[in-house]
This record gives structure tokens, C-alpha cells and sequence, in this order.
């Protein structure tokens, strides 16, 4: 048995991180993102990285940071939404942006830790997605052949994680999480909780600890809404409201 848990997020990274390396970052929006660990890279000050995630954080949170520090070279993401900074490095060739789809995203995410070096789909079939990327028909109908995506490190967020590595996620914050735990040649995690070994049930295990190196339990969250909306009742009169 190995004890995989480490204080905190500087000493669980410590030995892993490099200049021009490839990191995959878990969350969507401002849900599930590996808070302790993304902070931890920041002042870590490595650069030129290449960053694997659905987005790149919001205003002073997440891979944000990294952004504004200037540690991010390329991004590998499906939505940049209101991310101006992003918009500004990438249209002053700061940041190379490389826009996928989100369904294509977490295949070639999930392909990458199965073992799949590429696989063909519809989507994107005649649109800028395509240029570059073979075609080929199945069927009668045109299929585009896209690449499958590792990483050298895989930073993931955890509801609840125990010593061994095994990890257990909450409802949406599930999100790229488990794909990107498998599809790095390091992964690390963190966890709101950190529980001895065996008091998680091994059916309720969403990632085995075979695939996380290193394991730390994050103290506070800000659990962040990127946009907070109020429904309007539209039976009453707008002075009422």
C-alpha cells in the first residue's frame, strides 16, 4: 500500500514541472478546477506550457492566472466565452489558440488515456475544423480524422480522494476530470476530503488510484459562479418585479 498524500499543492508538484511542457486541467467554467494545484504552477513561474481544458478560468481564477502571469503558450480548449485577456493574447499572437469542438475535445481527451491514437467523427465536416485533418467516407457520409490528446501532467479536482490515489468526484464538477486523470504520464490530484484507504466503497470509485502519482487535500474552496442569474417573473408587472 502507498501513501500517495502530500501537504500541500508546492510539495506535490515539486519534480514535475518544466518549461514547454503539456498540462491537462480539469473543470468546466469555474466548476471542478483544481484551485490549489492551478495556484501552485502559478508561482511555481514555469513557462511556454502548453494548457489542455475546456476554458482558460475566468477573471482571477484558475488557469486565468496563468494567462496574466504570461506562462501559457497555447491553449487546446472549447470555449473562450467572455475570457478577454485570452482574446487579446491570442489576436496579439501572445497565446496560439487551438479552438475544438467540446464533444471532439473530450473524446480525443478520453482516447488519449485509452490507448486510441486517433478516430473519425462528423463533426467539423466542411468547416474550418477540417482544414489540415484528413477525410474520409464511411457509408456514404464524410468523417473527419482527429488526433487523440496526452499530457505530461494531469492536474485533477476530487469531491473525496483516500492515500492510495483513489478518487471520487461530486456531480458536475466530474466534468474532464476522470478522462484527464488517465490520459498524462503524471497525474495529480487534489480533494476536498482526504480519507484513510478503505473508507472509500470500491463501487463508488470514479478514478483508481493506479492512475494518480500524487494526492493532496485542498483546505479551503471558493466554489466561484461565473454568472449569477435571478429568474424573472414574467406574470408580474416590470415595477413590481
Amino acid at each position: 500500500m502507498a501513501n500517495k498524500a502530500y501537504e500541500h499543492a508546492a510539495a506535490a508538484l515539486d519534480g514535475l514541472l518544466f518549461d514547454g511542457m503539456t498540462i491537462m486541467a480539469g473543470g468546466f467554467g469555474v466548476t471542478g478546477n483544481p484551485e490549489h494545484l492551478t495556484r501552485a504552477i502559478g508561482e511555481n513561474g514555469v513557462s511556454r506550457l502548453t494548457v489542455i481544458s475546456n476554458n482558460c478560468g475566468a477573471p482571477d481564477f484558475g488557469l486565468w492566472l496563468l494567462l496574466r502571469n504570461g506562462q501559457i503558450s497555447k491553449m487546446i480548449c472549447s470555449f473562450i466565452g467572455d475570457n478577454k485577456l485570452l482574446a487579446q493574447k491570442h489576436l496579439s499572437g501572445e497565446v496560439e489558440v487551438e479552438l475544438v469542438p467540446q464533444g471532439t475535445l473530450a473524446e480525443r481527451i478520453r482516447a488519449g488515456g485509452a490507448g486510441i491514437p486517433a478516430f473519425y467523427t462528423r463533426t467539423g465536416v466542411g468547416t474550418v475544423v477540417a482544414e489540415g485533418k484528413p477525410v474520409e467516407e464511411f457509408d456514404g457520409k464524410l468523417y473527419i480524422r482527429e488526433r487523440a490528446l496526452r499530457a505530461d501532467l494531469a492536474i485533477v479536482r476530487a469531491w473525496q480522494a483516500d492515500e492510495e490515489g483513489n478518487l471520487v468526484y461530486r456531480k458536475t464538477a466530474r466534468n474532464f476530470n476522470p478522462d484527464m486523470a488517465t490520459a498524462a504520464d503524471v497525474t495529480v490530484a487534489e480533494a476536498e476530503t482526504l480519507v484513510p484507504v478503505g473508507a472509500i466503497d470500491g463501487d463508488a470509485v470514479h478514478t483508481p488510484g493506479i492512475y494518480v502519482k500524487r494526492v493532496i487535500a485542498g483546505d479551503s474552496y471558493s466554489h466561484a459562479i461565473a454568472v449569477r442569474k435571478v429568474r424573472v417573473d414574467e406574470d408580474k408587472p416590470a415595477a413590481s418585479r
